[in-house]
């Protein structure tokens, strides 16, 4: 007998919502200190610092978590000057800075599946801060059942805990739950993993791995 679904989770990045190229935001963000860096610079450095991240630098403050990763990228940009202070410009201008916007999709999806009675929720390796500002950018606070960011456990995707964690919120078991994201890795085998049924969102078409992909978030409704 086929377990009835309650429930659809969503990453947020790139999946909800998405944003002005990151390197390009960084470089916004610099000028006004009259730091110019060439893009590609920029973007090493980004990586430089992703592939640095440890799973315990989750447990970290909102603010710490930041200024340390700010950081890392400014001291791999040669910024020697006032690190500190200029790392938390950085995180509190972000949003101000990125051209936040839905994808096109969102919303009615998300209003079709609240009128299904479905049970929705976010999951993302952002911190709730984080989460709470761009729900209020993008006019959706209060629309979801449940936001949880990598805080709430100190853990990131693809670790269990945090879907686990969301699952526990909406009161839901793993089998009941869809979950959306947009890497393969980290959203699509991390909830299948915790015993979600995964689905990838590659709207341009791009992963060509053999597993359950849509190109639109309303295609969702065929998994339900």
């Amino acid at each position: 007998m086929e377990i009835a679904l309650k429930a659809v989770l969503f990453d947020l990045g790139t999946t909800l919502v998405k944003t002005a190229p990151v390197p390009e935001i960084f470089n916004r963000l610099l000028a006004p200190a009259g730091i110019r860096r060439p893009l590609e610079e920029i973007e090493a450095a980004l990586k430089e610092a992703n592939e640095h991240l440890k799973p315990e630098d989750y447990a970290l403050s909102y603010d710490e978590f930041w200024r340390l990763y700010n950081m890392r990228i400014l001291e791999r940009l040669g910024v020697q000057e006032n690190l500190e202070s200029l790392a938390d410009d950085i995180a509190d201008s972000w949003w101000e800075n990125a051209d936040l916007e839905l994808y096109p999709d969102v919303k009615e999806t998300v209003r079709t599946l609240k009128g299904m009675g479905i049970k929705i929720g976010i999951v993302t390796n952002g911190f709730q801060t984080d989460i709470d500002e761009i729900l209020s950018r993008t006019s959706l606070t209060g629309v979801f059942d449940v936001t949880v960011g990598a805080d709430a456990v100190g853990r990131p995707k693809p670790d269990e805990k945090i879907f686990v964690y969301a699952l526990e919120k909406l009161g839901v078991s793993p089998q009941e739950a869809i979950f959306i994201g947009d890497q393969p890795r980290i959203d699509y085998e991390g909830a299948a993993n915790a015993g979600l049924k995964p689905l990838l969102v590659d709207r341009n078409d791009e992963i060509h791995e053999r597993i359950r992909k849509i190109r639109d978030l309303r295609e969702v409704l065929n998994y339900l």
